[in-house]
């Protein structure tokens, strides 16, 4: 089974080589911090499907979603807060290498969690396609190296 370095490491070269492709073929060439950003939605997403069992990843999620209900709380947002405390107790609720190992998980819960975004903070569902993205390619990458190991 692989570990947490291989999960982010494989999630990272992955991500670097669509960027890649993508800047080769003069499809997309986001800015240094666009593309850190990018970057870091890999990671998170190599990393997500093991927050089901007691990991480096599941402490690095929830530290961010920890800061994220600290941030609306401070807002004032106290119904998100509370909407985010919930849905962040799912994948407690499954057993490892359940629904988080999926491939329709891969899809699904970054579309959710952007479209969710999109919608709080009125942004441009269009502006999220690269973070999306970015978290799907980092998402598929964990399922294949568990697949491959």
């Amino acid at each position: 089974m692989a570990g947490f370095r291989a999960h982010l490491g494989c999630g990272l070269l992955v991500g670097g080589g669509a960027w890649y492709v993508l800047r080769a073929a003069q499809v997309f060439d986001p800015s240094p911090p666009l593309l850190a950003a990018l970057a870091a939605c890999v990671a998170l997403g190599s990393l997500f499907p093991d927050v089901d069992t007691d990991s480096k990843a599941r402490r690095w999620f929830y530290a961010a979603l920890f800061g994220l209900d600290a941030v609306l709380l401070a807002r004032g947002q106290v119904h998100w807060a509370a909407l985010l405390g919930l849905v962040a107790m799912l994948p407690a609720m499954g057993a490892h290498r359940g629904w988080t190992h999926r491939l329709w998980a891969a899809f699904l819960v970054p579309l959710t969690l952007l479209g969710a975004a999109a919608w709080l903070f009125g942004w441009e569902p269009v502006h999220l396609v690269p973070y999306y993205g970015a978290v799907v390619v980092g998402y598929i990458s964990h399922l294949v190296v568990d697949r491959l190991l």
